[in-house]
């Protein structure tokens, strides 16, 4: 199994950079799965309907999605109806959306759950109890491959979350604050792990927004719309490969920059 996760999808830039290269990337990289966090494409919060269908249509095969899961509430049914995006599993059990997915890939079934951290984040039921639950309701499925995005703020959440799955999942790979960090490699167990794969957008900005606008509002304290950026736009993740009983065996960063 080889998968590509793409970090936080930013506005314009970063859904048109998805859109333009996912079919040319799985050729490129012999992939069998692509998965991307799709939460912030909607103009930096939210995911339109329009754009999840253009998406599956481009060959992403899972959207995970984090704090920004309602920001865009067209978005609601499909999360109630499709196997191919996932809410975090440690939303509410009424939450609209599902809290784990399994589908089907060249290498074999691929497991995906989305989970968010609790520090400096919005109070959320307890992640280490919600992947539980998933990890259990999803083995009715048998998946081969599990795959599991931590959407966290804080890197002790995203290495303990690592830790606590070590072994138990293929791997876990962070989002959200849209730096990738320097610390991929595969935990004892066999999980791959990073705490954040970077955002995939503008990076000349401030992760993802207007310089100038961001830079305005911190200095002198005067609301304004952070506009999503638009230059350097890359595609930024990491690919895992891992052998046939689940277990990684390798992990790379992926970066790309894409003309506009």
């Amino acid at each position: 199994m080889r998968f590509l996760f793409l970090g936080d999808v930013v506005g314009k830039p970063g859904y048109s950079a998805v859109l333009a290269r996912a079919a040319d990337i799985r050729k490129e990289a012999r992939l069998d799965a692509i998965i991307i966090n799709a939460e912030n494409a909607a103009d930096g919060a939210g995911l339109m309907p329009r754009q999840y269908r253009r998406l599956v249509e481009a060959g992403v095969d899972v959207m995970t999605m984090g704090d920004h899961l309602y920001r865009r509430k067209e978005i609601i049914p499909i999360l109630q109806s499709s196997q191919r995006i996932v809410r975090p599993a440690n939303y509410p059990e009424s939450s609209s959306g599902k809290a784990w997915t399994v589908v089907s890939t060249p290498a074999g079934k691929l497991g995906v759950i989305s989970l968010l951290g609790r520090v400096f984040m919005r109070p959320v039921d307890c992640p280490f109890t919600a992947v539980d639950a998933a990890l259990e309701e999803m083995a009715t499925e048998n998946p081969r491959y599990i795959f599991v995005d931590m959407h966290a703020e804080a890197t002790s959440d995203k290495q303990i979350m690592g830790r606590y799955l070590d072994g138990r999942v293929t791997a876990v790979l962070g989002t959200h604050t849209h730096v990738p960090t320097a610390d991929a490699c595969i935990l004892p167990g066999g999980t791959a792990f990073q705490c954040d794969v970077g955002m995939t957008g503008p990076y000349d900005s401030i992760i993802g927004r207007d310089i100038k606008r961001v830079t305005q509002t911190t200095l002198h304290f005067e609301p304004c719309h952070f506009h999503v950026a638009t230059r350097d736009v890359r595609l930024s993740g990491a690919i895992v490969e891992a052998n046939e009983e689940g277990k990684a065996i390798s992990i790379e960063r992926y970066e790309e920059q894409v003309d506009q």
